[in-house]
């Protein structure tokens, strides 16, 4: 479903990514780590179009993303930002139906299979009681659970998401991940995610990209991705692994 070979991408002079090949199947559910500056938000901007690759190429389902419009990007792919702004002027309902845009006719409003799908996404991420409040008024976790809602409305064969649980409370953190895990088992949806907490990584993905410097340093499963020595060269500092009983995730911990 996604697919990048030897992608160089850059922000004015600077390059953010550097010859980063990889592939994502149908039904894939990886997350991208690394440290602050590494290239994995900008690995996402290049997957949706919003930044242009300077070498390399990018195609989500067989298909060139140079060559997809908007609209057919849009069906195929929903995005839950890092953080959605406080000030974001629409009520929680209307917000989330914006995640339908790419469905609905030029003209006319949104039909019931739009309402509905509307509906469904708010009742999977817990939102449904706060349809009718603005976003003004709610706290980083319940506007972060509306734009999981809104990406879920569309309905997407692919969702990328940005450090998406940053803003949540444990209840709310575990509640999401075990929504993605339903959505990629019972839909096949295809799921990458930044994620900053190496520890919630290996809990929850069964594979780990790990960006250092805007290249692919380690791909694979979190067993093979989360050693002491590829941690250290990505991070540049010293770091401690723990097996957490009675699983198969670790811990990681920087050594103070």
């Amino acid at each position: 479903m996604i697919e990048l070979d030897h992608v160089t991408a850059c922000y004015g002079g600077t390059p953010v990514l550097n010859g980063v090949s990889l592939r994502l199947a149908r039904g894939e559910m990886a997350a991208l780590v690394g440290p602050n500056g590494a290239g994995k938000s900008s690995l996402l901007r290049v997957i949706t179009g919003l930044l242009a690759p300077r070498e390399g190429v990018v195609r989500l389902a067989g298909t060139d993303c140079a060559r997809l419009c908007p609209r057919a990007r849009a069906r195929l792919l929903a995005v839950v930002p890092q953080e959605i702004a406080s000030d974001t002027p629409y009520a929680a309902h209307d917000f989330v139906l914006l995640g339908r845009t790419a469905s609905l006719p030029r003209f006319g409003g949104p039909a019931a299979e739009d309402l509905a799908a509307v509906e469904e996404a708010m009742r999977l991420t817990e939102t449904w009681s706060l349809r009718q409040r603005p976003l003004p008024e709610m706290s980083g976790g319940e506007r972060q659970r509306l734009a999981l809602a809104m990406a879920l409305a569309a309905r997407p064969e692919i969702i990328l998401l940005d450090e998406p649980t940053s803003h949540l409370d444990l209840r709310h953190r575990a509640e999401i991940m075990r929504l993605l895990a339903r959505l990629n088992r019972e839909r096949q949806t295809t799921i990458l995610m930044v994620v900053h907490d190496l520890t919630l990584a290996s809990q929850h993905f069964p594979r780990l990209i790990l960006l250092a410097d805007g290249r692919k340093l380690a791909d694979g499963p979190p067993a093979d991705v989360l050693r002491p020595n590829l941690l250290e060269t990505a991070y540049a500092c010293t770091v401690s692994v723990f097996p957490l009983p009675g699983t198969s995730a670790v811990c990681i911990l920087p050594r103070l």
